[in-house]
């Protein structure tokens, strides 16, 4: 198992972290890769990582749950972004061929921050190595 940390910059961040989890991986892994986010108002996925469509999907999540309205904001004013973590989710698993991520050409490993800025924490582990 490895651990990664992710400085994020902005409420909502989009930011490719492929690189990362690859750097994260043993050069003979071979299994399933899961990437798990340690905190609950982040989340992890795979989708293209192209500039706009970063953009787009934090605007989307924003546009999808609103930022105040939320009886959690009485203790600590970021239920929106729990929420939209969770519709993200905290994992994603990725098969590993020779110690890389077996990503399709447009596929990348996306950190998805909720509740920025902050620095995050993802654990890489592969099974089947």
């Amino acid at each position: 198992m490895a651990t990664i940390s992710i400085e994020t910059t902005d409420r909502t961040d989009v930011l490719d972290v492929t690189e990362e989890v690859t750097r994260a991986l043993p050069d003979d892994a071979e299994g399933i890769a899961t990437v798990f986010v340690r905190h609950t108002t982040a989340g992890v996925t795979v989708n293209e990582a192209e500039s706009r469509l970063l953009g787009d999907l934090a605007d989307a999540l924003e546009g999808l749950v609103p930022d105040a309205g939320w009886a959690h904001d009485e203790i600590d004013d970021n239920a929106d972004g729990h929420v939209r973590a969770a519709l993200i989710g905290p994992s994603t698993s990725v098969p590993v061929s020779d110690g890389r991520p077996a990503l399709g050409t447009w596929q990348s490993i996306l950190l998805v921050e909720c509740d920025g800025p902050r620095t995050r924490t993802l654990q890489v582990e592969v099974a089947g190595t």
